[in-house]
């Protein structure tokens, strides 16, 4: 009698989000990241995101080297703990700056750059990347977009086409209060929320936003985990992490039933 075979259940990972408050101070941004690892950590999580500029509030005017000491640090914060990491500041990569996210894994190793597409608000020395990116982790597919390529829906459907699972997205987003004049605010939180179910639900895979919290008028501090039918998390107006447990399994089922164009 041949044993029965059983199919491998894939792993279903938590993910986390680090919706901060940033400090006017480069040095003060590290410890916070370096706290936030920790507990993303201690909840389970197997990856956490944390917002754009999420290293100097986006207001430097020499922006970092990818081998500067606080990115050593912050490495080395992902050795220590065992996760992945993503970042997001302004960089330069052989004399052009750009609006770089940095994929760190679990050793502490920088293994993934994403470059922002689509520029809007950013220092006026920030060059436009041109490609989409997907990375094979230990725990599933995962792309990066940064803030305003959340409105781009093609950009969402070729990571789609390139295999994505789940797309992080670290935003600084910001209200258009003369496009409102009255409850801007509101208005503006549900396009966001909007953006990111409809982005989830098109492509069918997860999205996850994390912005930062501020005091700034102009600015939503909004974060949200979403699988393609449900929001799983939410966080709206206070400092804290978020985290979900995701079934990437979901994922392979529904591009099944629902027939979904390969690359």
């Amino acid at each position: 009698m041949t044993p029965k075979t059983h199919k491998l259940h894939r792993k279903k990972p938590i993910i986390a989000l680090a919706q901060i408050r940033y400090s006017g101070i480069s040095r003060e941004n590290i410890d916070i990241i370096k706290r936030y690892i920790r507990l993303a950590k201690s909840r389970g999580a197997d990856i956490v995101c944390f917002p754009e500029g999420c290293l100097s509030l986006r207001c430097r005017k020499n922006p970092f080297g990818l081998n500067h000491c606080f990115i050593k640090e912050i490495k080395e914060e992902c050795r220590r703990n065992k996760i992945w990491c993503i970042i997001n500041d302004d960089f330069v990569v052989r004399g052009e700056t750009y609006s770089l996210a940095l994929l760190i894994n679990r050793n502490g190793r920088g293994v993934g750059k994403y470059r922002k597409i689509n520029l809007s608000g950013d220092n006026e020395l920030v060059v436009a990347g041109n490609h989409i990116k997907v990375f094979k982790t230990d725990f599933g597919k995962i792309s990066i977009v940064i803030c305003w390529d959340l409105i781009l829906p093609e950009l969402f459907k070729r990571i789609r086409k390139a295999g994505a699972e789940i797309v992080f997205c670290p935003a600084q987003w910001h209200h258009e209060e003369e496009s409102y004049k009255k409850k801007y605010k509101i208005r503006d939180l549900k396009l966001l929320r909007s953006l990111v179910t409809t982005r989830a639900y098109e492509n069918l895979y997860f999205v996850a936003l994390c912005n930062p919290l501020t005091k700034r008028k102009d600015l939503v501090s909004y974060s949200a985990i979403c699988s393609p039918h449900k929001m799983l998390r939410e966080i709206v107006n206070k400092e804290g992490l978020i985290t979900a447990q995701i079934d990437l399994e979901q994922i392979d089922k529904l591009h099944k039933l629902y027939k979904i164009e390969k690359k």
